[in-house]
């Protein structure tokens, strides 16, 4: 089962460790990239790692302004409790693995060399199998 793990610059509980990163040093934000790359790495030699990325701050909402029409935008929404600030996708075989795993990840270092303990969110990715009814 693949599991997306995201990482919320806000709208989720405040971490334990609770100092936002653009406040880290430099050295604070190499060892908490590096956490997170040697956790890649480590997943991906037990076959439990999918891919990851970091995201910008920065976005923009788009629609379909209809047939012939261009694009409708609005943003960037910096404001919004939903902002994404990266994710990662696993596959493992439980929910109870997706859970140790994500909790691992909570604690990537932060300010001060010390455990974020941030709360990020599991969501379990659709399969391409439509369910049966009988």
């Amino acid at each position: 089962m693949k599991y997306l793990l995201l990482k919320h610059y806000r709208g989720a509980p405040a971490p334990v460790n609770d100092v936002p990163m653009e406040r880290w040093t430099p050295e604070e934000v190499s060892a908490h990239m590096r956490y997170m790359e040697d956790f890649a790495k480590r997943l991906q030699a037990g076959g439990e790692f999918v891919d990851s990325q970091s995201l910008s701050p920065e976005g923009t909402f788009v629609r379909s302004g209809g047939a012939g029409r261009p694009p409708v935008t609005d943003g960037p929404f910096a404001e919004t409790k939903d902002l994404i600030a990266g994710w990662m996708v696993i596959d493992v075989d439980s929910y109870e693995r997706a859970l140790e795993l994500a909790a691992e990840l909570s604690a990537a270092p932060g300010a001060g060399g010390r455990p974020i303990h941030e709360w990020l969110e599991i969501r379990p990715m659709m399969t391409s199998h439509a369910p049966t009814t009988e």
